[in-house]
């Protein structure tokens, strides 16, 4: 298949969608723990008669099921607003349909987390904000029983076939079942495509150290470990597939380049997935045939494949900033923030994007972190964790953050409808240097059990 081809391929998917934007509509997606508070695993009966009961009260209409007959997806058809289950019937996840006021968005957020947390109470069960399911020790982590997800789960557990290239590979090929994000997607206009990839990408160190939300046993330094198990695992075995881009794009070209060089590991046939080692987009469309496998029903069996330019409808990527098919910038660095705060990230993000030009000026002329020879990925690890490096000044640090955050403030406030009151929890968080995983690390290593912050980040009002 010759280059003119892909590019144009390429270019249709993500680029084109931007050219019709007219107005700035948001999409959320909060993902969020299920925590059986008696110490023992998530019972899918008990998901399944809470889902059952959902639908009958908000009249959602099931899209999708299992392979046993149960929705693990329903929409209501008037907001698209969508229940769902990510990876595991112990991770769910609810998006809240495109809107333009965060007012609006947060009060149908806030009548379905009632009401879901109402009816698991009954069972001692809870959602809770946090980015990794404390309790994933526990759990079973299963994926759900469908063509996607038996897919993604088999994919992960391959690992063992690429270990001798050198690739520090963790050991949680489960981590999709209990890990949880706070997403937002925000339409993105084409001019300012480039712009914002690049700047945001830039800001990622600071967004960790303001959203950090997930805690293993195994990482006890690590205040985001849910970053860590996608770069060191089957999806971040091509690294352009997920983090920040290395280096500043030029234009929407160097883009489409880069595009090229993101891998694609699985495509359908026949209504079936199939699964391969990960091969970059562009050499995928130069080659013949792919070897491949599909689970049949029974068991996994070899399969031949001629790739075709269709198969780039399942290249997926797990950027920081993502562009989609949709035309829209998914940020998705975050992890899953405690109820209260569930409207933090997407302010913060909404409020800068309004403001891309000064905040790309605040980080050019950064002298406390980007001074010191790192790049932004570098530094993003580096505030990930519990200890803060000796190059880095304190005072100076809040100094930067309350500038980033009075940013965000003077872009919602010249939306005029009130979003800047979800910023300030952030604020506490920058004038303390902390974050919920900072704080809940503290308390645990004081004695506080892990039970109090369950319950403390699954309130819905602070």
């Amino acid at each position: 298949m010759n280059q003119e081809t892909i590019n144009q391929a390429i270019y249709e998917k993500y680029i084109t969608p931007t050219k019709s934007k007219i107005r700035k509509f948001i999409g959320i997606e909060i993902e969020m723990p299920i925590v059986n508070l008696n110490k023992e695993p998530v019972e899918e009966a008990v998901i399944f008669e809470m889902t059952k009961a959902f639908r009958a009260h908000f009249n959602f209409s099931p899209i999708g099921f299992d392979a046993d007959g149960n929705a693990y997806s329903m929409q209501d058809g008037a907001t698209g607003d969508d229940l769902s289950f990510d990876c595991s019937y112990s991770n769910l996840e609810l998006s809240l349909g495109k809107g333009e006021n965060l007012h609006e968005i947060k009060m149908r957020f806030d009548a379905y987390y009632t009401y879901i947390n109402g009816f698991l109470s009954k069972y001692n069960y809870t959602l809770t904000g946090m980015g990794i399911n404390p309790y994933y020790h526990i759990n079973r982590n299963k994926p759900i029983p469908n063509e996607r997800y038996r897919m993604l789960y088999h994919h992960l557990h391959s690992y063992p076939k690429y270990e001798n290239n050198g690739f520090a590979f963790h050991r949680f090929p489960t981590f999709g079942t209990f890990t949880s994000a706070s997403q937002v997607q925000i339409d993105i206009f084409y001019d300012d495509l480039i712009p914002v990839i690049n700047t945001f990408g830039r800001l990622e160190p600071f967004k960790s150290l303001l959203f950090a939300n997930s805690l293993m046993d195994e990482e006890a330094d690590l205040l985001c470990a849910r970053n860590m198990l996608w770069e060191r695992s089957m999806q971040g075995y091509n690294p352009h597939n997920i983090g920040m881009f290395e280096y500043e794009l030029k234009d929407v070209n160097d883009l489409v380049e880069y595009i090229k060089t993101t891998s694609i590991y699985c495509t359908m046939r026949d209504g079936k997935y199939v699964n391969f080692e990960p091969v970059p987009i562009n050499e995928y469309l130069k080659r013949d045939k792919i070897d491949g496998e599909y689970f049949d029903g029974e068991h996994y069996v070899d399969i031949e494949i001629t790739p075709c330019i269709e198969d780039l409808e399942h290249l997926r990527t797990f950027k920081f900033e993502d562009l989609t098919y949709r035309g829209t910038i998914e940020f998705r660095s975050t992890c899953c923030q405690p109820i209260s705060d569930s409207m933090c990230v997407a302010a913060f993000h909404i409020g800068l994007l309004e403001r891309v030009q000064e905040l790309q000026g605040l980080l050019d002329a950064d002298n406390v972190i980007y001074s010191h020879g790192y790049s932004a990925s570098e530094l993003q690890r580096m505030l990930s964790k519990n200890t803060l490096p000796d190059f880095v000044n304190k005072d100076s640090l809040v100094k930067v953050l309350f500038r980033i955050l009075e940013l965000s403030e003077s872009g919602l406030k010249e939306r005029g409808m009130n979003e800047e009151v979800f910023l300030e929890p952030l604020y506490e968080r920058a004038k303390n240097l902390s974050n919920p995983a900072k704080n809940m690390l503290e308390g645990l290593n004081n004695g506080t059990p892990p039970e109090h912050y369950i319950k403390e980040y699954s309130r819905l009002l602070r």
